[in-house]
């Protein structure tokens, strides 16, 4: 069951990141390249690490994912503004194309199909865990870094603030 799952996801995966590569239009593309982040999701949850689930969906789905989308939809992108390409840059496009296409056959030659992975340890990935660690020998150092954030975020705010002449 788990690995008939698996293999479904990452077909899905693989589906929906080449459809954002082939999409024409730049607003299909952030939408399918959303389904491919919600489809990695799905692959923290099947490898145990809830907590990287939950980040992956609030911040690059939640967040970055629907800012590129109203950036795009914000910058109305026409076929009259598309600069034509050269010449020199297709060929250097196909070349590149051709190098990642050999560096793929490779890994993929230096990879075996092997027996799923079984962890000896089932509750690794846990945000219990996690936060057993980040409040035990870890608090001093996560207590400053949240205090250097805050410092970071007041300065910005007071460079970004226009002075009164």
């Amino acid at each position: 069951m788990g690995t008939s799952v698996f293999y479904l996801v990452a077909t899905l995966s693989i589906f929906f990141s080449l459809m954002v590569i082939f999409s024409k239009n730049p607003v299909h593309s952030v939408l399918y390249l959303i389904i491919t982040f919600f489809t990695f999701t799905v692959h923290y949850i099947l490898l145990n690490a809830q907590f990287l689930a939950v980040v992956n969906f609030i911040v690059y789905m939640g967040a970055i994912m629907v800012l590129f989308l109203f950036v795009l939809m914000l910058l109305n992108l026409n076929k009259e503004n598309e600069p034509l390409k050269s010449g020199l840059v297709k060929v250097l496009g196909i070349v590149a194309g051709c190098c990642l296409l050999v560096t793929l056959v490779g890994a993929l030659k230096a990879t075996s199909i092997s027996s799923p992975l079984i962890l000896k340890n089932p509750n690794l990935g846990l945000v219990k865990n996690l936060g057993k660690e980040l409040f035990g020998p870890f608090m001093l150092p996560f207590e400053l870094s949240s205090i250097l954030l805050l410092t970071a975020m007041v300065g910005a705010v007071l460079l970004t603030k226009k002075e009164k002449v």
